[in-house]
């Protein structure tokens, strides 16, 4: 079954808005935010342009996951043109890998120094998972299903296969479907201790020598439907597959271009080779957005963003190929009219979302 892409929202360090990303996509580079702790660089969100959708004071109590979640729910909704939606027959899911980390461990902080009894409640509400998806359906006043999914790396592929069952099964007429990540302290402590102290503010995906993955966090937000919106031009997405390489191929002969999940860690950025079609071409955006288990959910945008433009983008010059991918490094027409985007986490784990015209 086709699940038609209507409208798309993106935040990440390049801004927010398709906009910020075409734009991003077209010239190159993002500035870097460098996270100012010690940590290293990092791709930060900001979240100021929510104050367009949503009084201040209705975000007085809400977390910066949270806020991403919401601003890119609006912008998606903004972009498929229905800022006021029938909100009974209107899903909602939400996936993500680390949760909302930075409220996680402030809880936990308010634990430790005021004991169980003074711990902040406020923390404490907006820490679990699926707050992002209470606090929207509140402020949209959505009446239908409400989902939150985490499975690390395959968390995008994984929610995006409850979406199209819920349209299959005419459960609701749209899904409003998001991934949410953020960056926090822990994050970055974790990132310097495991991954040593190179300050490279530039991320070389598919690299075979060197760890170069630079933390990112964002959301991503798409509205669904099993019908085509008359103004919608972003495509549908025609397959979603999960699973583990056990020797046998699992992409088809069937020509299509390929967009590489691989986010500069060295460790699964080399498994890429064992999935890829003799002779295929393949692009890596990943040092446009950084790497973080959302990761898939900006390539679909991506690859959304290329059916509408009729093209595909040249890849950051950063990535590298060493003759095994056939990275595309000028912009080129978009043939043929589907495109897939693969992530390969280790143990040969994958996930697969192929998007194409129609």
């Amino acid at each position: 079954m086709r699940i038609h892409i209507n409208g798309i929202g993106v935040v990440g360090g390049f801004g927010s808005g398709v906009k910020a990303l075409l734009t991003c996509l077209e010239m190159g580079l993002p500035p870097l935010k460098v996270h100012d702790t010690g940590y290293g660089p990092a791709f930060l969100a900001d979240t100021s342009p929510l104050e367009a959708f949503v009084r201040k004071k209705s975000l007085r109590r809400i977390d910066h996951f949270s806020q991403m979640a919401i601003l890119g729910a609006h912008l998606a909704l903004q972009d498929g043109g229905m800022p006021s939606m029938a909100a009974k027959r209107t899903g909602l899911i939400i996936c993500s890998g680390y949760g909302a980390s930075r409220t996680t461990f402030s809880f936990l902080d308010s634990v430790i120094n005021d004991g169980d009894a003074c711990a902040s409640p406020t923390s404490f509400s907006n820490s679990v998972h699926n707050a992002a998806a209470g606090h929207l359906s509140i402020l949209l006043k959505l009446g239908g299903p409400s989902l939150t999914v985490s499975q690390f790396e395959m968390s995008v592929p994984s929610a995006l296969l409850s979406a199209r069952q819920w349209l299959q099964e005419g459960r609701v007429d749209h899904v409003l479907f998001g991934a949410v990540d953020e960056y926090c302290d822990v994050v970055g402590y974790c990132w310097r201790s495991f991954f040593g102290e190179d300050d490279h503010c530039v991320m070389s995906p598919l690299s075979q020598d060197r760890e170069s993955a630079i933390p990112g966090e964002g959301s991503v937000f798409f509205l669904l439907s099993k019908e085509k919106a008359d103004t919608s031009k972003y495509g549908s997405v025609v397959d979603v597959r999960m699973g583990r390489l056990d020797g046998a191929s699992v992409l088809s002969s069937e020509q299509t271009t390929f967009i590489l999940g691989a986010d500069g860690h060295k460790g699964c950025d080399r498994l890429y080779a064992d999935f890829m079609p003799p002779g295929a071409e393949s692009a890596c955006y990943s040092p446009l957005y950084g790497s973080l288990p959302i990761g898939p959910a900006f390539d679909m945008a991506i690859a959304a963003l290329c059916i509408r433009e009729e093209k595909m983008f040249a890849s950051p010059e950063s990535v590298a190929d060493q003759g095994k991918y056939n990275i595309i490094r000028k912009a080129l027409p978009l043939t043929p009219g589907s495109i897939t985007c693969l992530k390969v986490a280790k143990d040969y784990e994958f996930g697969i979302i192929t998007v194409t015209t129609g």
